[in-house]
């Protein structure tokens, strides 16, 4: 008899796109060139893993980007949650945006910084009614007790907030990915991907300007 076959190890699929040859725009060109393709064909295209670092290692988690500029990608959470609290203490970060559908992917590395707290305002203003007033009552990767705690303390906040404008926390706002590096890669055949990377011109970690393609180099790299 046969053993069993690992499916885990006969699960693949074929990349078949078209050829990705060199790019002669920004990273922030590109980006938004991708990232126009991907709302087309991808659920949730503003979804990324973003890795922080803590004292042990890197931790990972899905976050959804909200806006992008000449500076990098926003993204907004607790202060006082675990990434939050990472990132204060050592604000390397990486991030993908993994659009499989498209055999697509982006990875960027680069620094995090708080952004000012009237962008953080502005974005607050436009969230759901109910998502302020979670973002008020949530302790985010804190201990609680049971479903029955959190429904109690939002319960009391829709109550508490009844007839007003609901505040932004001082301990909710934005970080934005300051990148030194973007990586660009499509799916091919025999896994022979096509991989195009933007790096600092002059070799250094420093957060660059995304729209200025005279401060980055372009490398093609091996799949």
């Amino acid at each position: 008899m046969s053993e069993p076959v690992d499916r885990l190890a006969q699960t693949r699929a074929s990349y078949i796109s078209s050829s990705f040859d060199r790019p002669e725009v920004s990273p922030l060109d590109l980006f938004r060139t991708w990232y126009d393709e991907a709302a087309g064909q991808v659920r949730e295209p503003n979804a990324m893993t973003v890795s922080t670092l803590d004292d042990w290692g890197p931790v990972a988690r899905i976050v959804l980007l909200k806006a992008v500029d000449t500076a990098g990608f926003v993204f907004f959470t607790d202060y006082d949650s675990a990434k939050g609290r990472q990132l204060a203490a050592d604000p390397r970060i990486a991030a993908s945006f993994p659009w499989q559908d498209m055999h697509r992917q982006i990875r960027i590395r680069g620094l995090a910084e708080a952004v000012a707290a009237a962008e953080s305002d502005a974005y607050f203003a436009v969230r759901p009614r109910g998502s302020q007033i979670a973002a008020n009552v949530s302790k985010q990767s804190q201990p609680v007790s049971g479903r029955e705690q959190m429904e109690a303390e939002y319960a009391a906040a829709v109550t508490e907030f009844e007839g007003r404008e609901v505040p932004r926390p001082a301990h909710w706002g934005g970080f934005r990915i300051r990148p030194f590096e973007i990586e660009f890669w499509q799916g091919q055949q025999n896994r022979f991907h096509d991989r195009w990377v933007f790096r600092r011109a002059d070799g250094s970690h420093d957060p660059g300007d995304l729209a200025a393609a005279d401060q980055w180099e372009l490398v093609r790299l091996y799949p």
